[in-house]
């Protein structure tokens, strides 16, 4: 199973008491495709089903509360049915009635904010979603959740609700597409929250289902390379190969969520020393986008030049009844060779300047001679050539 981590945020609602601190740490599992967790640092490590979590109430001062256990599971009115997700393929208006399932598993009774929110994929490739105090704008705002006997509204969605210790609660939505609605996938989740207002440190533990919609009608599958940038780093080894490093996006411009492999290559002129970096995202959301670096070795031959190009693969058990093309972008660095040229100049010019410091060195040896005999009253031989070092 792949699992999914989810991004950390801080819970935006005011300390209990004086003195406290309010932080969120969040840290996901993905069970299965479908249903996702966010707990505390204190998950468990055996869960009572794929999609439970636990969590300590109290923050650092309150492990002695004892620890919740929960789980959503998609279901029926009669309770959990064995799916890992909710997935429906709707028409623009129409709309379909489903249901979710939580379960207090702990030996206390323990408070839960249920709702649903847009669903998001992270920098990180795991999914996610939004945070209960942001308001979902796409298909989070289509799903109706109908608050169990007992339950309060929360303002900004969803509703509260206390189950004894062992207790379940059938939860009841319907999801209804705006008869607007732009076709292609739009992903969301339903989400049960720990609620503890008492912690000194707030923890935002939640388990929640994830829904796949599909909203039906034509549809593109494009995941397109963009922003690319390469940076050449010279190796000061003259017989080693140098590095390009290339940052890139890899956006959906398409109506599916998709994942993407992509290959980098780059070559000197005339296709000498091609090199290619392959990468792989697992999942972008339409309207979202990846950030890949890679680095490809690359010998220095003046001007390296390839291209970047991304190919859309289908996610899970989706259905993309469209060509799935690739995209390219051209791309190009300088590669100068540097630690090649300074090894030229030594091989070429050091022995040049070494055979003029011989013959520098020999004149001067000689004049000092010629210094000397004169010196002496000797008249200096004659000599077709006076340097030692022509001879």
């Amino acid at each position: 199973m792949p699992t999914n981590r989810l991004t950390a945020r801080p819970v935006d609602r005011p300390a209990s008491r004086a003195g406290t601190t309010s932080a969120a740490l969040l840290v996901g599992l993905l069970a299965g495709l479908g249903t996702f967790t966010t707990t505390s640092a204190h998950a468990a490590a055996e869960t009572p089903s794929p999609a439970a979590t636990q969590a300590q109430p109290g923050g650092t001062n309150g492990s002695s509360r004892g620890t919740v256990t929960w789980t959503v599971e998609p279901g029926t009115a009669d309770g959990p049915d064995g799916r890992i997700s909710l997935r429906h393929a709707l028409d623009p208006g129409a709309s379909v009635d489903e249901h979710v399932v939580v379960t207090n598993f702990s030996d206390r009774p323990a408070t839960f904010h249920v709702y649903a929110a847009d669903g998001t994929v992270s920098a990180d490739g795991d999914f996610d979603v939004r945070p209960s105090e942001e308001a979902p704008r796409d298909s989070g705002a289509w799903v109706t959740l109908r608050a169990p006997e007992g339950a309060e509204p929360v303002d900004g969605g969803g509703f509260r609700v206390t189950l004894p210790a062992g207790e379940v609660v059938v939860v009841p939505l319907t999801v209804a597409v705006p008869a607007d609605a732009r076709p292609g996938d739009h992903p969301a989740g339903v989400v049960a929250e720990l609620v503890d207002d008492d912690a000194a440190v707030r923890v935002a533990a939640r388990v929640g289902v994830r829904l796949h919609l599909r909203v039906t009608g034509d549809i593109r599958a494009v995941v397109a390379p963009r922003d690319v940038e390469v940076r050449w780093e010279p190796s000061w080894n003259p017989f080693a190969p140098g590095t390009a490093h290339v940052r890139y996006v890899l956006r959906n411009e398409g109506d599916v969520r998709l994942g993407a492999r992509s290959d980098v290559t780059l070559a000197g002129p005339g296709g000498a020393g091609e090199n290619t970096a392959t990468s792989q995202v697992r999942e972008v959301l339409p309207e979202g986008s990846a950030t890949v670096e890679t680095t490809v070795r690359l010998w220095p031959l003046v001007r390296a030049s390839g291209r970047v190009e991304a190919v859309p693969l289908v996610v899970g058990d989706d259905v993309v009844d469209v060509a799935l093309e690739p995209s390219t972008v051209p791309v190009a660095v300088w590669a100068v060779p540097w630690a090649q040229l300074v090894l030229l100049v030594l091989v070429v010019v050091g022995p040049v300047l070494v055979v003029r410091r011989r013959r520098r060195s020999a004149r001067r040896v000689q004049e000092r001679i010629d210094a000397a005999l004169a010196a002496a009253g000797v008249a200096p031989r004659e000599s077709t050539d006076r340097d030692p070092a022509s001879a």
